[in-house]
């Protein structure tokens, strides 16, 4: 398979995801605004999105994903069916048991998770029946991303990146519809994310048969390639998910500041979450298998061109979202999210901290793409030292940056921390010799921020006044917003042709 093709479905799946997504946030800004409803429920939604991410996007496809690929290249299918039926097993009942102990030790989660919450009992307690409605969405989606695994690992990419969309259309549906029969109805939200998570395994289950590995109940948890996993998984749990677990602790902070703050963060992070996404994970997804294959084979060379690849494939479609991020904030949040109870003020403080995260996007993107380099290799050990060295150095950036940005300031520690994080991943892969750049790298640069800088002037001229957007209806949103996001693109991409960037000068197939 191409993996250029593999990125464009890989990102289209995820578009339409994220589509949804903002759909689901527009709506949940229209019928709930930002405050103490929605600063509870995000709250209570926050750990187990946490391990969301961490399984479907992070530590168990680093863990799983190179064991499996290297029992298929060297062991056969009957072995690599065991293999699956025992990981499967075991990940199952620890799941389980941890998403029972967060049902019961919910009150003392919250506690940890946003301390200010205690001093509004009303709100506590609707945090903590929250948190025991959604908790168990660990279980439904610690097996999503095992199927994902799977099928990603023999090129069956399209089902894993489509499955998020049943989350949004289940929460969707909660928000717009269910809403009303609950009482407080921000309940309908947690239930709405408790469906989604069955929806989403029951789609991999038929995906799984019909690729003749769909796990049966086999109990053997000192097999070794489980012990293998298990083994990859804890570090690289820490190593790739640390800006999830400064999102986590920023939670912390912000709930001992103003009201709202949380929800403004969260809106951020929504929007932060489309390149990442259509980005960062894609590319991730279709790296690690190729990767892992490469070393099994022993092939440094074809190992470190395709790391090349992927760190050029970066930087030229997430420098651009950067800088639209930051430039666009104000009219992307005004577009989506402007309307109801979400107030102009809202508005303000949610783009503080857009323009913030976006500063650090392409270090989020990075990481992403360079962590693989050492996973597909089973090096957890470098990933987590880097991983706790860039964890300290957001935190104490959080208290620096706390004080005169408040929640925005929060936001900037984890953007400086993830481009920390990726510029040390990027130094120890070149010193290890694991990675050796390809001839071009200078001019490719330069070509680079020559059609950024193109793009980055033509949407400054064209945004405007925030007050604008403001007073501006919900089609004149839309259509500003467009013509300035098409524009925007087509100057970036037409700048790039000008100078000599091809189509076919990316093409790269699979291992």
């Amino acid at each position: 398979m191409n993996l250029l093709k593999a990125l464009a479905t890989v990102s289209s799946m995820t578009l339409l995801s994220r589509i949804l997504g903002f759909a689901r946030d527009a709506i949940i800004a229209r019928t709930f605004g930002a405050g103490a409803a929605t600063d509870a429920f995000f709250v209570a939604f926050k750990l187990p999105n946490l391990l969301r991410r961490l399984f479907a996007e992070g530590a168990f496809s680093q863990a799983f994903v190179p064991i499996l690929a290297e029992y298929k290249n060297r062991r056969g299918e009957e072995a690599t069916r065991i293999l699956v039926s025992r990981v499967a097993s075991v990940l199952f009942v620890a799941v389980a048991m941890v998403a029972g102990l967060g049902i019961v030790a919910a009150p003392l989660i919250v506690l940890i998770s946003a301390p200010g919450f205690s001093a509004d009992v009303e709100k506590f307690q609707l945090t903590v029946e929250m948190t025991r409605i959604v908790f168990p969405y660990i279980l439904f989606m610690s097996l999503v991303a095992f199927a994902g695994g799977i099928l990603n690992t023999f090129s069956r990419f399209m089902v894993p990146a489509f499955t998020p969309v049943l989350l949004n259309v289940a929460m969707i549906l909660a928000a717009a519809f269910a809403a009303p029969y609950f009482d407080p109805p921000v309940l309908a939200l947690a239930w709405g994310a408790f469906i989604g998570g069955i929806l989403q395994l029951s789609l991999q289950i038929p995906a799984l048969k019909r690729l003749g590995f769909l796990p049966r109940w086999d109990w053997a948890p000192k097999d070794e390639g489980v012990r293998r996993i298990l083994l990859l998984m804890g570090p690289a749990a820490f190593g790739v998910s640390i800006a999830q677990i400064s999102l986590l602790i920023n939670t912390i902070f912000a709930s001992f500041l103003t009201a709202g703050s949380v929800s403004w963060l969260y809106y951020a992070d929504r929007l932060m979450e489309f390149p990442t996404g259509m980005l960062g994970v894609a590319l991730g997804t279709i790296l690690l298998p190729s990767l892992a294959k490469h070393y099994a084979d022993n092939d440094p060379s074809q190992y470190s061109r395709l790391l090349d690849w992927g760190l050029r494939m970066t930087l030229m479609l997430a420098a651009p979202a950067a800088v639209g991020l930051g430039i666009l904030a104000g009219p992307l949040i005004a577009t989506l999210f402007l309307y109801g109870e979400f107030t102009p003020h809202d508005l303000e403080m949610t783009r503080l901290a857009l323009v913030a995260y976006s500063i650090g996007l392409v270090g989020l993107i990075l990481v992403k793409v360079l962590a693989p380099g050492f996973y597909a290799r089973q090096n957890i050990k470098t990933p987590v030292k880097i991983a706790l060295l860039t964890l300290l150095a957001t935190q104490a950036m959080n208290l620096a940056f706390i004080g005169p940005l408040q929640h925005a300031g929060l936001a900037l520690s984890i953007g400086i921390g993830a481009c920390l994080n990726a510029g040390i991943l990027f130094y120890k892969l070149r010193s290890f010799g694991i990675f050796q750049p390809q001839p071009g790298w200078a001019v490719f640069l330069f070509k680079l921020m020559t059609a950024l800088a193109v793009m980055g002037l033509l949407l400054w001229l064209g945004v405007g006044n925030l007050s604008q957007w403001i007073e501006y209806d919900f089609s004149l949103r839309i259509l500003h917003l467009s013509a300035l996001v098409a524009g925007g693109a087509s100057a970036y991409f037409a700048a790039l042709w000008l100078l000599g960037f091809r189509l076919h000068q990316f093409k790269r197939r699979a291992a």
